[in-house]
């Protein structure tokens, strides 16, 4: 639901206000007049104090630069005299304004637009780092280490994490390069599908790993291929497919793991032996994997192209759920939540 940080001078006051708000918030109460740093960083700020002098506007705006620094919109609550709070409320450069005695389903209604608008933000700053990432990396001609995966893959769960899959993936669907799309939209679903299968953080970190990983391949397949406006003809199709087996050589001997490995060059195989570049059949397909498998299919339906829009993401799970004997059943049952919270009402992200 979001993390908030309410700013005070009268901490009684907006611990009233902040058990108003409903268990469902999850508020911060922060004294004005306490000198250390804010242990959070919300999603949005509230600034409700009733005395604007000029020392609590020079606390104010101290406290807020390193937070509003990191996208989150700032919501001030005017006391006493409308017209003259505003004004100097102004002086804050707030996102919006109300009068604190605004009644609370306006003021709810405003925090929800205000946490939906901050994500949104946040989620596109987050994910043009990731792109950055991947220019700087996969895309540069240099060799991809162990160490450098582990970074990319910590900047990327962080950002599910903190923004939420939904805005994770209307923000990446915004990139024109078609590669940097489907590997953080993969990467973001699996993060996520950790997180729902209950994982400890080591097995969450290694699934998003394999995931940020697994078409490392696509990097060394031709640009007019990569990002052709257009269906790709059967010869070109067959270029592309080399991408799994490209990865594998690229990565073997770099120092990852044969699980990390394996990912890269078989996250195609298909249970019943129709998959590629080496028809595995189910005794010879890791779980891990089976998890990779499912978020790059789901990620691909759900994923823009230039010859067709997003496909929704119930419809995109339905295609999944067809593929019986292909991929592991008990695993795409378990894949339903992450589909629910990427999809609540049955449309796809912008």
């Amino acid at each position: 639901m979001g993390r908030l940080l309410l700013i005070s001078d009268d901490l009684a006051r907006t611990g009233r206000l902040a058990r108003s708000l409903g268990p469902t918030r999850r508020c911060t109460v922060q004294d004005l007049y306490d000198d250390s740093l804010p242990s959070v960083q919300p999603d949005l700020i509230v600034g409700d104090v009733a005395q604007l002098t000029s020392e609590a506007i020079a606390r104010l705006q101290r406290m807020l630069e390193p937070l509003r620094g990191a996208g989150a919109p700032f919501l001030f609550l005017t006391h006493g005299n409308a017209a003259r709070a505003e004004a100097q409320a102004r002086l804050l450069a707030p996102t919006d304004i109300l009068p604190a005695l605004t009644m609370l389903e306006r003021l709810l209604a405003r925090i929800d637009h205000l946490l939906e608008v901050g994500g949104s933000a946040v989620a596109a700053r987050m994910a043009d780092e990731a792109r950055q990432f991947f220019d700087r990396t996969f895309f540069s001609g240099q060799m991809v280490t162990p160490e450098l995966a582990s970074t990319g893959t910590g900047l990327i769960a962080r950002a599910v994490q903190h923004c939420g899959l939904r805005e994770w993936i209307g923000a990446v669907q915004r990139f024109d390069e078609a590669t940097h799309r489907h590997c953080l939209i993969v990467t973001g679903l699996a993060a996520a599908f950790a997180a729902k299968l209950g994982f400890a953080d080591l097995d969450s970190y290694r699934l998003t790993k394999a995931a940020l990983l697994h078409d490392v391949g696509k990097t060394r397949i031709s640009t007019a291929i990569l990002n052709k406006p257009g269906r790709l003809t059967d010869e070109e199709m067959t270029v592309m497919r080399t991408h799994a087996a490209l990865g594998y050589d690229m990565l073997v001997d770099s120092g990852f793991s044969r699980e990390m490995l394996q990912v890269v060059r078989s996250h195609h195989e298909m249970l019943d032996g129709s998959g590629y570049p080496d028809g595995l059949r189910a005794p010879e397909i890791s779980d891990l994997v089976r998890l990779v498998t499912i978020c790059d299919i789901y990620g691909a339906l759900i994923e823009r192209r230039p010859y067709r829009a997003p496909m929704p993401g119930r419809q995109a799970y339905g295609i999944v759920q067809s593929m019986t004997g292909r991929l592991d059943p008990d695993l795409v049952t378990a894949f339903r939540p992450v589909m629910t919270t990427f999809d609540p009402t049955g449309t796809a992200a912008a």
